[in-house]
């Protein structure tokens, strides 16, 4: 990522306009998508100011499956992330989230969620020739548009179990799991993508709730956590150099030398110097390297807790881990250890605390700034 360049998020409601998508015994999936699409986007965009949110709407318009993907490519999107409601035949019930990255294989069962979606192509003007072939009920045309991601699988899942772990956590709603899919709108797709399915819309209970303010709220939120959680994670392979002028100089640790004072032998000084120096870096948290004092020095850290407020140092949360600083950043306190020279040394620690800390990982420091 270029210095200065903003991560951008292009954020995909599902359907819209004429088409409705799934519909249930009182709303209609394109209305449900909408809403959480645009309260996940708000919470982006209330605490990343780092982050560009681009929607493919935001009111109830018809957009063709190729201008969705084509949205993201144009705005060159760092990650984009489809919001969709699932839905079953009349007599069969279904509960839970879903969220779907592209696969390189098929299945039997995985076709027909991707069909189902797919299917909206038929309500493109001139579809016969832009997708020459297709037939959205028919296996070959399911193959027809499998498209091999090298660089973006890995990442993709990656992006899919954290946004699912996120979403199912923050709205107590039952994990059905990360799967994969050959759904079109990922096919075009030239970056990290996934597609999530809220929940069942056929299901009369989970039609309820999908419709429920509060829980659109807290669904919004799973998935700006998870979102956030793997653009964090993930900074590390993708670093920049941040602008010059944006740089904040860490704090000289010790008070510098008085003149003002010839009474005093050079020794006295020395002495008073030493001890006010001492009882500063005394008052500094301890580290699992020491702490290094030059503020332009790159360094390696162990980011390993998330929170919404400052803990105290012993919190349980730390699972006995001492020694944690931490930095504010889109309003949320991320808690490292360590201040390594190389990253070899912070991929050691990490393993280090590894068992406590399974999702941990290594970020860049620099100027007191974290460097991306």
């Amino acid at each position: 990522m270029a210095a200065g360049k903003k991560y951008v998020l292009v954020i995909d409601p599902g359907h819209g306009g004429r088409d409705a998508g799934a519909v249930g015994s009182f709303s209609k999936e394109k209305d449900i998508n909408l809403k959480v699409a645009l309260c996940f986007g708000r919470y982006v965009e209330r605490n990343c100011p780092n982050v560009k949110v681009i929607y493919t709407r935001k009111k109830d318009t018809f957009l063709q499956l190729y201008e969705r993907a084509d949205i993201a490519n144009k705005n060159h999107a760092d990650v984009f992330v489809s919001i969709h409601t699932n839905s079953l035949p009349k007599g069969h019930i279904g509960r839970g989230v879903e969220t779907y990255s592209m696969t390189l294989r098929r299945s039997e069962e995985k076709l027909s969620a991707a069909m189902r979606e797919n299917s909206v192509i038929t309500y493109e003007e001139g579809y016969e020739e832009r997708y020459e072939g297709y037939d959205s009920k028919s296996d070959e045309s399911a193959i027809m548009f499998e498209y091999i991601h090298d660089e973006n699988m890995a990442k993709s899942v990656e992006l899919s179990k954290s946004i699912q772990k996120s979403l199912c956590a923050s709205a107590n709603r039952p994990n059905k799991g990360v799967k994969q899919d050959n759904f079109h709108v990922l096919r075009r797709t030239s970056m990290p993508a996934c597609l999530v399915e809220l929940g069942f819309i056929s299901t009369p209970d989970e039609e309820r709730l999908l419709n429920d303010e509060a829980v659109i709220d807290k669904m919004g939120y799973g998935i700006y956590v998870g979102f956030v959680k793997y653009m964090d994670k993930n900074s590390v392979v993708t670093p920049y150099k941040p602008d010059a002028e944006s740089h904040i100089a860490l704090p000289t640790v010790a008070p510098s030398k008085k003149t003002s004072a010839p009474s005093k032998s050079k020794r006295q000084a020395d002495d008073e110097e030493a001890k006010a120096k001492e009882t500063v870096e005394k008052s500094m948290p301890e580290s699992h390297d020491r702490q290094e004092q030059s503020s332009d020095k790159l360094v390696y850290k162990v980011q390993f807790v998330t929170a919404s407020t400052v803990l105290k140092e012993g919190a349980s949360v730390f699972k006995g881990v001492t020694g944690a600083e931490h930095y504010k950043d889109g309003g949320v306190y991320k808690y490292t250890i360590g201040c390594c020279e190389t990253q070899a040394e912070a991929v050691k620690l990490k393993r280090e605390i590894a068992e406590k800390f399974p999702d941990a990982f290594v970020i860049k420091f620099q100027n007191g700034q974290r460097v991306r």
